[in-house]
């Protein structure tokens, strides 16, 4: 701001002196042409009460005659040149200002070189003026800038110091710590907002794997707790019975690597580590052999499993990952629902839908089911990884396909939009 400010009050006094250099140059050049035409039209005698008669406010007229001086001043300097060119020089006077400076050129005329000048010493106390004032101001702008500067570089630096140490808080573990957020909404905020909502998605991350190990814990606790009492009790078993309890201690195996092989193949299908054989998939053919696999399952637990096909559509898919993912929300809607419950199949253009009339999912608790190892307390006695609706939810998420659970009145109504 100093520099554009002194570059404009540098233009503004170049501007002055220029334009008060052009006024000099034609009053002096219109003082010439008047001089030259009255020589020309008037007698000698005339032409010096002419001079001797010139207005000092005006202009500074002085004519040598054949006698002496006629006109303003009592001297003409030496070496005077001729208008339009000029020189400068001083008159001392016996008034209050003893010092004038006159700037002035000579004229031919028909009775001689005449004098014409004319004061700029009061153009010179106007200049003095605009410059003491333009570097008054320039100062004041100066210790503005630099006051106003400081108080602004505080305010940021403030901030900053705030932020960084917050900043020191979460770095200690204290993830519930938020950077505050301004009513001036300016780029501190929208930088402070946008780290919330990172420090947001950790925290839910950071509890999400708390309750995974939790769920760890509580899940593979009682199958680790068989092993270890079934191992304890073989060398006591007779020898009739050891490969039965081989056989449930080998179950209890299984199921224990199962979970951690569903968690990494759920791992590699979110991380698109698992490269996935796209083909074109009709959706009425798949809805078809879930019916067909589900059917058996569905009558053995007397329940009743119907079929319902409207448009055909077809899509670019993994038929094995596709369709495993599907049978899954079958067998769920087959295992949850109850006994003599009614499961229907929907397929409609580019939807795929599941209901049944059972218990259902209460609405506070259907989004909790697609995330690891979550199994609500009602499901804890049938036997499972808590990973099917979160491999689910990764599979169609890789087909590029939006699943939805809904209240069926009763039961729970599943729909997948691809």
């Amino acid at each position: 701001m100093t520099v554009i400010i002194g570059s404009l009050l540098l233009g503004m006094y170049s501007q002055l002196i220029n334009e008060q250099e052009h006024q000099l140059d034609q009053h002096l050049d219109a003082e010439k042409t008047r001089y030259q035409q009255m020589a020309l039209t008037l007698d000698r005698r005339s032409f010096a009460t002419q001079v001797r008669s010139a207005d000092p406010k005006v202009a500074l007229i002085v004519w040598r005659n054949s006698y002496d001086l006629i006109g303003s001043l009592s001297m003409i300097p030496k070496d005077m040149p001729l208008l339009p060119e000029k020189r400068e020089f001083p008159v001392f006077t016996g008034g209050p200002d003893k010092l004038h400076i006159i700037s002035g050129g000579m004229v031919m005329t028909r009775y001689g070189p005449v004098l014409i000048a004319t004061r700029v010493d009061q153009l010179g106390a106007l200049i003095d003026k605009f410059s003491n004032a333009a570097i008054t101001a320039l100062m004041i702008t100066l210790v503005l800038t630099l006051a106003l500067g400081y108080l602004f570089s505080k305010a940021i630096l403030r901030r900053l110091v705030q932020y960084n140490r917050l900043s020191e808080q979460i770095e200690k573990g204290q993830y519930s710590t938020r950077l505050p957020v301004s009513w001036r909404q300016d780029e501190f905020d929208m930088l402070a907002q946008q780290f919330n909502r990172v420090l947001d998605t950790l925290e839910q991350n950071l509890a999400a794997v708390r309750g995974v190990t939790d769920n760890i814990a509580h899940d593979l606790r009682t199958p680790l707790s068989h092993l270890r009492i079934g191992l304890e009790q073989l060398p006591d078993k007779p020898v009739d019975e050891l490969p039965e309890s081989c056989a449930i201690i080998t179950e209890e195996l299984d199921h224990c690597l199962a979970t951690f092989d569903a968690m990494l193949s759920l791992t590699r299908i979110e991380e698109g580590q698992q490269a996935l054989e796209l083909q074109p998939l009709s959706l009425h053919q798949i809805s078809q052999d879930l019916c067909e696999m589900a059917g058996v399952m569905a009558e053995f637990n007397g329940q009743s499993l119907e079929l319902s096909l409207g448009e055909d559509h077809t899509v670019s898919g993994d038929k094995y990952l596709l369709f495993q993912a599907l049978f899954n929300l079958v067998d769920n809607a087959i295992k949850y629902s109850g006994e003599g419950a009614k499961i229907v199949i929907a397929q409609h253009r580019n939807v795929i839908s599941i209901a049944d009339n059972g218990p259902g999912i209460p609405e506070g608790s259907r989004d909790k089911v697609f995330e690891r190892l979550v199994r609500l307390d009602p499901s804890r006695h049938h036997k499972g990884t808590g990973l099917g609706l979160s491999m689910v939810k990764a599979i169609l998420s890789r087909h590029n396909a939006k699943i939805a659970l809904m209240d069926n009145q009763p039961g729970l109504k599943v729909q997948i939009t691809f």
